[in-house]
């Protein structure tokens, strides 16, 4: 593969004859309170006919406002939209649209849902033709095998897939992709990546895509826009992506290029977070001296005191079955991991590996079929506020505050604690998290990524023996991501408790853990591979992407995951 040179030249964001003008785009919306919200700003891109580019943004920068604004779906307020140097008035046939959300209709097949849109736009076509479009589009997507099913009988990949057949039947000469992999799985994403790839390279389109994946914008386009954080957001940097195509994503991590321009992304992306308001997380509060309840009993806390710290957590054995209507099913086998006290692993395998399912076995939220899982000298069997869990979607009461819903916990398991010293540990916790300004906010009014910082600010507050993360900041995008992975860091780093965290994003499970367990794919799943990670502590992202150990460490994972990837031991 063929490496770069990296300058510090910023590369144009015009083009000579370009299919798409963006000149001096502005779009502002007003609440019922007549608050007006600058959303983009002065916003300037050019995009060339054949041309792949990729919009890295923020969430919350304006990027879904700026494709529906491309698309036609809404009026700028200033500024103008030029296709082949014609101002847009409108949604065309010249324009194909994929969000994120399928919005697919649940009644129709597969192929009646594409035929939707070939009907609709291309009326004056023979019906025989449209049919044929229609056909041979499925068929571009892989869905040929597929077509007469409906969408509740398809996976969400396959959903999307009929997202963009529908997109793409209209013959558009520019499509506009929203995000259209962000709320799946690693390995549909994957799989996914390689259909837009194929895709591009027979047809030949203009492609647009909105991402909030370095990765994906980095596998997939020829230029890396940049779209600066809102309010009142416009196009910062553009990065030139000089990367020789076919391109492999575990190839292209060994190339210093590659790694080059990928460090100079996150390290503007990462400028360009930090310049936001943040809360300070480096105040003077002290945690009081308090201790929550042992809820093991007093003989056999005596008789245990003298005990290591070695073998702190230990999963041997460790079996799952579940019974299906065609017989049982072992989801996880033969599961043996032995943890010190103050441990930090990663679970990280592709859909459908069991790491989930080990994790709530760890929690006690899930009965272990065979084998055991031993917490500090005492076998698990039940759950409880020694093991504090964070799941993927913040389990949170939406119409409790902030500060209301840590309590929750802290008021169980500091029970001889003074009213002010529990009051004490919450506002730590919340200050930890960056939530100090907003610990009397209620949850329902709260972003996703806020959310989850309760969500952290509640478990560490509980003192746990185990804190188990499930895919913590899985639905995030990952900007908001790297920021709550910081906290996490942050917030570790202080207390050393024994962590596991699942995780499907290579980069987050080697930046926070001690170790990598990888599993083999279901069912009958198991730990394939564990691997040392010997970064310094404490981490900090710049300096873990300039070690040149990073990139050893993340090739050893992708390369599992790649071996898994098409179907070995499983799926």
């Amino acid at each position: 593969m063929t490496t770069l040179d990296i300058t510090e030249e910023t590369p144009s964001s015009t083009v000579d004859n370009p299919i798409l003008s963006l000149r001096g785009i502005s779009k502002s919306y007003t609440d019922q309170n007549g608050v007006v919200t600058s959303v983009l700003d002065d916003l300037d891109l050019e995009v060339a006919d054949g041309e792949f580019v990729a919009v890295l943004g923020f969430s919350g920068s304006g990027k879904t406002t700026l494709v529906s604004a491309i698309a036609g779906l809404i009026e700028v307020d200033e500024g103008e939209i030029l296709v082949r140097g014609e101002p847009s008035t409108g949604p065309g046939p010249d324009r194909g649209v994929v969000f994120q959300s399928y919005s697919l209709m649940p009644w129709l097949t597969a192929e009646q849902n594409v035929a939707l849109a070939v009907d609709s736009v291309l009326k004056d076509m023979p019906k025989a033709e449209r049919q044929q479009r229609v056909d041979e589009t499925l068929e571009l997507v892989g869905l040929g095998h597929a077509k007469d099913r409906k969408p509740s009988e398809l996976s969400g990949g396959m959903r999307q897939r009929v997202n963009v057949a529908r997109a793409l039947s209209i013959k558009p000469e520019i499509l506009l992709l929203d995000e259209p992999l962000s709320a799946l799985d690693a390995l549909t994403r994957a799989k996914l990546q390689d259909e837009i790839e194929r895709i591009r390279g027979q047809e030949k389109r203009t492609i647009l895509l909105i991402t909030n994946d370095v990765d994906e914008a980095l596998l997939l386009a020829d230029r890396v826009a940049i779209l600066e954080q809102g309010p009142a957001a416009k196009i910062g940097r553009v990065f030139d992506v000089a990367i020789d195509r076919p391109r492999d994503r575990t190839a292209m991590n060994q190339d210093p290029g590659y790694q080059e321009l990928r460090r100079e992304i996150v390290e503007y992306l990462d400028r360009l977070n930090k310049e936001k308001p943040t809360i300070d997380l480096t105040g003077q509060t002290e945690l009081p001296d308090v201790k929550p309840v042992d809820l093991l009993p007093k003989a056999y806390v005596e008789a245990s005191s003298s005990r290591n710290q070695r073998r702190y957590l230990e999963f041997f054995n460790l079996k799952k079955v579940y019974p299906t209507p065609d017989g049982p099913l072992t989801v996880v086998d033969d599961i043996n991991l032995l943890m010190d006290k103050g441990d930090f692993i990663s679970l990280i395998g592709h859909s459908g590996c069991g790491k989930s399912t080990v994790l709530t076995m760890a929690a006690g939220l899930n009965e272990i079929t065979d084998g055991g899982i031993v917490l500090d000298g005492r076998e698990i069997d039940v759950a409880g506020p020694d093991k504090a869990v964070v799941f993927q979607a913040p389990s949170i009461m939406p119409w409790l505050s902030a500060k209301q819903n840590v309590a929750l916990g802290v008021d169980r398991v500091y029970p001889k604690a003074s009213k002010k010293e529990r009051e004490e540990v919450v506002e730590y916790y919340l200050n930890r998290v960056g939530l100090g300004d907003a610990m009397d906010k209620r949850a329902g009014e709260m972003s996703n990524g806020m959310k989850q910082r309760v969500g952290l600010a509640r478990a560490f507050a509980l003192s746990p023996k185990l804190l188990l993360l499930d895919e913590p900041f899985g639905m995030l995008d990952s900007l908001t991501r790297w920021d709550l992975q910081d906290v996490l860091i942050e917030v570790w780093n202080r207390t050393k408790v024994t962590t596991v965290c699942v995780t499907h994003d290579v980069d987050e499970a080697i930046l926070l853990a001690d170790r990598v367990v990888m599993m083999t794919n279901g069912p009958d799943a198991r730990i394939g591979k564990v691997l040392e990670v010997d970064l310094p502590r404490p981490r900090d992202r710049k300096a873990v992407l300039e070690d040149p150990k990073f990139y050893d460490y993340r090739q050893q994972v992708l390369q599992f995951l790649e071996e898994y990837e098409h179907g070995a031991h499983g799926e």
